[in-house]
């Protein structure tokens, strides 16, 4: 018997991108706004802001996307309570699934943000241009791109539109009977990352002080060698490289609320000087607290040109 071939039904096909962006806010930031033919969503990665959609007026959290659908007039400011991450992604889709998300408010899980995080990534292999400028219009594209970015783009857009469709609208419930034993290796792997998050968020709670490995091995009960192994593993760093970074973010964040001066903002995250501060800001950005500072006030004002 001859092999039959099945055509695949496409449900949600994206065609022309427009935008994607990866803002880092001021908290004192507004777009004015606009109205154009085609799909545009924002989702927030840290903070809040303040959305405007048609009639529409909402405050949005974080792990949160709003839909805006085409000839929707939209604007967005921050609340002026933090320095808001957001991303934007623009986009043509006439498929009529996209009904599903008008007008929507939808609380992303972590498969989509992981899609949201691919898209952007893949975005910066094709496209000639800085993510982070809000007023940019245009994506000039790369003339040696990597291989497959542009498709995997659209994968990738489609695979967060289907699965966020598919979850909101159908969700699946758990059929206890279905639960079975996990092999011993991914349960390794799944207590790995949970000892992971919980030292994560054990180093977010001290980031105003100093912390040793020891400390963290004492009050975690992990041993020196087994934490340094899952942080490499899950991190690519080691746990005291991995809470210096934590602490240039927050201060990153701190800088761009605009509300401390960088000798409190040193001595709100435990540095022992302004001038350390300084120099492993500059280590982990490339940058001094001020010229940081000076380029995202830039960049938020509209000022900036990559």
């Amino acid at each position: 018997m001859p092999y039959i071939g099945i055509d695949l039904k496409d449900s949600i096909t994206v065609g022309k991108l427009f935008s994607i962006h990866y803002f880092e806010y001021m908290s004192d930031f507004k777009f004015p706004g606009e109205s154009h033919d085609f799909w545009e969503f924002i989702c927030v990665d840290k903070g809040d802001v303040a959305v405007t959609g048609g009639d529409r007026k909402i405050i949005l959290n974080r792990g949160e996307v709003a839909f805006h659908q085409p000839g929707e007039f939209h604007d967005v400011q921050a609340t002026g309570k933090s320095a808001p991450n957001l991303v934007v992604i623009s986009f043509q889709c006439d498929s009529p699934a996209m009904d599903f998300f008008r007008g929507k408010v939808l609380q992303i899980d972590e498969t989509e943000r992981n899609l949201l995080a691919d898209i952007v990534i893949e975005a910066r292999h094709c496209f000639d241009c800085r993510l982070d400028d809000p007023y940019l219009q245009n994506m000039p594209q790369k003339e040696a791109e990597q291989f497959g970015a542009q498709q995997l783009i659209r994968l990738y857009l489609e695979h967060f539109l289907i699965h966020l469709l598919r979850r909101c609208s159908q969700p699946i419930p758990l059929v206890k009977s279905a639960i079975r034993p996990q092999p011993q290796k991914a349960t390794k792997k799944k207590s790995d990352i949970e000892l992971f998050n919980r030292v994560v968020d054990y180093l977010e709670a001290h980031l105003g002080g100093h912390v040793t490995i020891e400390q963290v091995c004492r009050e975690n009960l992990i041993g020196r060698s087994q934490l340094q192994k899952i942080f490499r593993e899950q991190s690519g760093l080691g746990i005291i490289e991995y809470f210096s970074l934590m602490k240039v973010n927050a201060a990153k964040q701190l800088i761009r609320t605009n509300k401390m001066n960088f000798t409190q903002i040193s001595e709100q995250l435990g540095y022992t000087s302004i001038h350390y501060f300084s120099r492993q800001f500059k280590k982990v950005t490339g940058m001094t607290p001020s010229e940081y500072a000076s380029s995202i006030k830039a960049m938020a004002d509209g000022d900036f040109k990559p």
